[in-house]
């Protein structure tokens, strides 16, 4: 998504400091408004909605696929239930989904035991046995059954069958205070990297593989194409719609203050 204004193909006059960092720290870092744009998570905007506007373009959904609960031994629901589960983050979407999923198969009194594990350890951590069950994010979607995983439930196919829409993951934000010219500007750049990042897809990805934590080329190209591609450019009416259904199922729960999701272009 990104690649387009590290490379000079987006023209603009402002000039971007690209920090890279996992989401939960980003939500983190959001609550205190401290950068100007950013990537979040869906659930975290509800509490950073004051101070963020939400871009059209820029987001992450699991169409029918995302997030997932996995363990080295089949776990019924039962199970499931009274099983402590490691989890990428408070505010990440993967959690709010977690919540929503249990509230949908038990009721909206009975929440998920979980214990807060950085991401990049959940799938060790289960394989080490320190937790029976992880809620894994990020490329251990594709490759959790080489490290001796089973999986449990995929919450992109659970919101799918439930909703009939795709699982909003992650939105970029642009911070309101800057003003509405600055808002604009922004908010044209990174459209321009995302469809420039699109249009050269092998130079993006070739940039984007530095980042990418060890992971070979063919799951690094599936896994972009899984969350970077014309919904990423703009997540329509679809989009807007699922994320204002996420969030008010969260409110209801209990999990997210009730808000209005507004979301410029």
């Amino acid at each position: 998504m990104f690649w387009g204004l590290a490379s000079g193909e987006v023209d603009t006059h402002y000039e971007f400091e690209h920090i890279l960092r996992d989401i939960q720290t980003l939500n983190e870092w959001a609550f205190e408004g401290r950068l100007e744009s950013t990537a979040v998570s869906v659930h975290a905007f509800a509490y950073v909605a004051d101070k963020y506007a939400m871009l059209r373009h820029g987001g992450s959904f699991g169409d029918d696929y995302g997030p997932m609960i996995v363990s080295k031994k089949d776990l019924t629901l039962e199970e499931l239930k009274d099983t402590v589960i490691a989890i990428p983050g408070l505010q990440t979407s993967a959690f709010l989904a977690l919540n929503l999923f249990f509230a949908d198969k038990f009721g909206p009194d009975v929440k998920p035991k979980f214990e807060v594990v950085n991401f990049d350890d959940i799938i060790p951590a289960v394989q080490e046995d320190k937790y029976v069950a992880g809620l894994i994010i990020h490329e251990g979607q594709l490759t959790y059954e080489r490290d001796g995983l089973k999986l449990i439930a995929d919450m992109g196919v659970w919101w799918k069958a439930l909703t009939g829409l795709p699982l909003p993951l992650g939105v970029n934000l642009v911070r309101k205070d800057l003003g509405p010219e600055a808002v604009t500007e922004i908010s044209r750049c990174m459209r321009e990297s995302i469809s420039a990042g699109l249009t050269h897809r092998e130079k993006a990805l070739d940039y984007a593989l530095q980042f990418a934590r060890g992971m070979d080329v063919p799951t690094s190209d599936e896994f972009v194409g899984m969350y970077v591609n014309e919904r990423t450019l703009d997540m329509g009416d679809e989009g807007v719609a699922s994320i204002r259904l996420f969030l008010k199922r969260g409110s209801e729960i209990g999990l997210v203050p009730a808000l209005e999701v507004e979301v410029v272009d």
